[in-house]
């Protein structure tokens, strides 16, 4: 049964990729503020649904509502204006562009959003102190290390005010101690804006940081109750 007042609701979700189904009757919601974790073994389709509910990849059939509007039936311009202004994204390995400087990064989204480039090069200063790697503000990815680089991608990711904010795997390229530091920072400033937070993760120290998980096997999901 799905929650009132989900901000995002996935029922019966199926994909396949030729003969190889990777969902299989998939449910997801979650609310504003929430963070769900997403997890499975590799192969389960945890990805795929990311994809399907973030509007990257189509669903073969089932529904996808976000605030109430059906998203696999919206053009790819109107999905792809979602992905700008709605969504945020975090993957494993940052993908920050290596020519520009880290504030020329974080300010990215918004310069692509027609934002001056003072006005969103000091928005993106914020978040980078929010993210307390202010101190690389200059610096390209190259020069920083792992732990800051990965701060400087969600940074990037919240720079635009999200309402759904999707990390796929944000921590698998980092050690324990700077996994930990990003997943504090990550939850407690998407918290702070209310942005909900779809965490696909295999690790459950990383999952601990949600408030519910979901598990995907075999591409069928399953809400885990959590024990406090």
């Amino acid at each position: 049964m799905t929650p009132a007042g989900s901000l995002l609701v996935a029922t019966d979700l199926r994909k396949a990729y030729g003969p190889t189904p990777a969902l299989d009757g998939a449910h997801f919601s979650i609310h504003a503020g929430e963070v769900v974790a997403v997890m499975g073994p590799s192969g389960s389709g945890k990805s795929t649904l990311l994809h399907c509910l973030a509007g990257i990849v189509t669903p073969d059939s089932g529904s996808i509502r976000y605030r109430g509007h059906e998203l696999t039936t919206l053009s790819d311009a109107g999905r792809s204006a979602l992905r700008r202004t709605e969504f945020g994204f975090v993957f494993q390995f940052g993908q920050l562009v290596p020519e520009l400087t880290c504030v020329e990064n974080v300010a990215l989204p918004l310069r692509l959003a027609g934002t001056g480039r003072r006005a969103a090069e000091a928005t993106a200063l914020e978040w980078l102190a929010r993210l307390e790697v202010d101190d690389v503000r200059d610096q390209r990815p190259g020069e920083v290390s792992g732990g800051q680089g990965q701060r400087v991608a969600v940074a990037r990711s919240l720079v635009t005010g999200p309402r759904v904010l999707f990390a796929d795997e944000p921590t698998g390229a980092l050690d324990s101690y700077n996994g930990e530091r990003v997943m504090e920072l990550l939850t407690e400033a998407a918290r702070s804006t209310n942005a909900a937070v779809v965490l696909v993760t295999h690790e459950a120290r990383v999952a601990a940081y949600s408030d519910r998980e979901v598990v995907v096997r075999d591409g069928k999901s399953r809400d885990m109750e959590r024990i406090a």
